[in-house]
């Protein structure tokens, strides 16, 4: 009988394999156990300038003068909130940016520092600029920063300062004047002014506007009402009144109903060249627009705390470019509408010519993802007279320990691979010299 060794030669580098397995598979326990255990992995550094950790800038603020303006650091607070950097009773400081220096806001003047914000009562055009937000402490230093746009009130960009929303004719409508919520209301109702009118909206008659709180209610939406409308409220700070306003853009969708158009009975003429070009029915088909991203059932992941941006890009014939409507809905509300109002924005439409056709895009910006976010609805509609098309993504958390364990798989992976062509070629048996073969060749007579 041969020797074990003997009788299977490769029974060794088995063994090594399997063991390499099992320590494959203990260090993918270990790692969800270090999850469970301990948290998250560690999230990568923040850049650095002029020994400070820095944050991603905050989305600009646009506000007309005369408006009492708080100024708050979503990004930063969240940063801090991650990264357990600071106690909830940490000192902040927060400067206007001037070269290289920076002016610090004491004492209760005209723009006041409260917590983490910036109040300005009220504010003025000089206040635009860069805003920093600095947290200290004798290991640590992290900043972030916003930036602030006051206009006159004689020079304003609408398309900056509005909320837009977007409505189908019949809809029964409900407008919020929104982010109010940092002020204190007084008993006195919202007024609404539409388009350059300094006149007041006539409210609660019949067929008309009407008003819930601060909300303005429109019933049966039609195309008469597309517009901007303005919202002002009056607020009660240090026992004194400010006043707050903001400015809301109305897109409507569709055509209103319309009493059907008087068309001319060809049967009555029998001969078709007696129809004049003037009585000709013109049946031009517009065509809908075409959604082309992102897909249907889009899935968007981003890191917990981590800013994400999206695009929703609509082709459409170059003709209906001005009039195609477009808008992001959140689980089917108004991005202001819903929880997101707080931290998400949408963008500017922006028209581009692609070949023969236009192509509209609309980006939609969330400054930090949270894990109520997950499975949010996010769709984009898009319409103009042709018709009109949505497209429905959704919102993922991502899941950095699932990130880990593919890295180490792949790492354990290639080393295994490298151990096993190392142990193949250490013990590949050795191929059985012929010398019998050869000395009967020598000693043969040719």
């Amino acid at each position: 009988m041969l020797p074990q060794s003997s009788a299977c030669p490769h029974c060794h580098t088995v063994h090594l394999y399997t063991t390499a397995i099992m320590v494959l598979l203990a260090v993918i326990f270990a790692l969800v156990l270090i999850k469970d255990v301990y948290g998250r992995p560690p999230l990568p550094p923040l850049p650095m300038k002029d020994g400070c950790n820095l944050v991603s800038p905050e989305m600009e603020v646009f506000r007309v003068e005369g408006d009492a303006v708080v100024l708050s650091f979503p990004i930063f607070k969240r940063v801090l909130e991650v990264r357990n950097i600071a106690s909830p009773a940490a000192n902040y400081l927060i400067t206007k940016q001037f070269g290289t220096g920076g002016v610090v806001f004491q004492g209760e003047g005209r723009v006041q520092q409260r917590d983490k914000q910036l109040w300005f009562l009220p504010s003025q055009a000089s206040d635009s600029g860069e805003y920093i937000c600095t947290y200290r402490n004798e290991s640590y230093c992290i900043t972030g920063s916003i930036t602030l746009r006051v206009y006159e009130s004689n020079y304003v960009d609408m398309e900056k300062l509005s909320y837009p929303i977007s409505a189908t004719v019949g809809e029964d409508l409900t407008i919020p004047c929104p982010s109010l919520g940092y002020f204190n209301r007084t008993d006195g109702l919202t007024e609404w002014y539409k388009d350059s009118s300094a006149t007041a909206l006539q409210l609660g008659r019949a067929g008309s506007f009407r008003q819930d709180t601060d909300k303005l209610m429109i019933p049966a939406v039609r195309q008469r009402h597309a517009g901007l409308y303005t919202c002002e409220v009056k607020v009660l700070i240090n026992e004194q009144q400010y006043k707050v306003s903001r400015v809301i853009l109305l897109h409507v969708q569709g055509l209103d109903p319309t009493i059907s158009p008087t068309v001319p009975d060809l049967s009555m003429t029998s001969d078709p060249g007696l129809i004049s070009s003037d009585t000709t029915v013109h049946a031009a088909i517009i065509q809908p627009p075409l959604i082309i991203s992102p897909l249907n059932g889009t899935i968007f992941e981003s890191p917990h705390g981590s800013k994400l941006e999206l695009v929703c890009r609509v082709l459409t014939d170059c003709q209906m470019a001005d009039s195609t409507v477009v808008t992001w809905l959140i689980n089917g509300q108004s991005v202001e509408s819903s929880y997101l109002g707080g931290r998400a924005m949408q963008g500017e439409q922006r028209v581009t010519k692609v070949s023969e056709h236009c192509q509209t895009e609309l980006r939609l910006f969330v400054v930090a993802i949270r894990e109520e976010d997950t499975k949010t609805e996010l769709k984009c509609v898009a319409q103009n007279q042709g018709g009109r098309q949505e497209v429905v993504a959704q919102l993922q958390l991502e899941d950095p320990t699932f990130t880990w364990l593919v890295v180490a798989a792949v790492a354990v992976s290639c080393f295994l691979t490298v151990v096993s062509v190392f142990l193949y070629m250490l013990f590949k048996p050795k191929r059985k010299k012929k010398m019998d073969y050869i000395l009967a060749r020598q000693s043969s007579t040719f």
